[in-house]
């Protein structure tokens, strides 16, 4: 989607996806510093454009990410600095973060280690196989949706891409690498509007939430 514009930066109520969620995270009072991995093609851009234009000042480094996400997490850990207790990952194309999100998924963590912002599975699970013939309807009951922000030890978060890099290990979020570690991460409850703008149809959905915060904020909704 957005074929040569990543789609961190296409634009969302008038402006790019990345903004919406960096707002959230400079707002939150326990977040101290923002370290930016960007593709390397955009380093100027996000640096002396969007960080300024948009005032974001606890973004005090934008760092060239990798191939991969789990690339690009290792690369911003990098550069986290050594006293830091507790790093928060956020996905930068879920705009609908909020503040009691960072916040809540922030202090979970410092009680177990790991915390992320999930829902519980509402829909009917199937288990198909190739043939795609149902094989089993899959219990829901355990089953949740991972999201982000998500939120851990700084150090056992930085040994786990660190060890998942040598031993060739690859995870779609940090959460896994984690578990993969042996340490607890328990669940937080987000919100059906943290959306992950992925498809076309996601920013339509993303415009009739903004519309529908916009309301809310006037008065014009209950």
């Amino acid at each position: 989607m957005g074929g040569a514009v990543p789609k961190q930066f296409l634009s969302l109520g008038g402006e790019p996806i990345v903004v919406h969620s960096l707002r959230a995270l400079q707002s939150a009072a326990c977040i101290h510093d923002i370290i930016l991995a960007v593709p390397s093609a955009d380093l100027d851009y996000c640096r002396n454009d969007l960080v300024v234009r948009y005032g974001f000042s606890k973004v005090t480094k934008v760092v060239p990410g990798g191939k991969e996400r789990q690339d690009s997490v290792r690369l911003g850990l990098e550069q986290v600095p050594e006293e830091t207790e507790i790093v928060l990952v956020h996905d930068a194309v879920r705009p609908f973060v909020t503040v009691a999100m960072i916040e809540d998924v922030v202090a979970a963590a410092r009680q177990h280690g790991g915390a992320i912002i999930a829902l519980p599975m509402r829909d009917t699970v199937k288990q198909v196989g190739a043939d795609r013939l149902i094989q089993r309807t899959v219990d829901r009951q355990p089953l949740w949706l991972a999201q982000t922000p998500q939120a851990f030890r700084m150090d056992w978060l930085r040994e786990a891409h660190r060890k998942a890099k040598v031993e060739g290990v690859t995870a779609t979020d940090d959460a896994f690498l984690f578990e993969w570690m042996g340490h607890p991460v328990v669940i937080v409850e987000g919100s059906g509007e943290n959306i992950k703008v992925t498809r076309p149809e996601d920013l339509v959905i993303g415009e009739a939430i903004l519309a529908s915060r916009a309301a809310v904020r006037s008065g014009g909704l209950a």
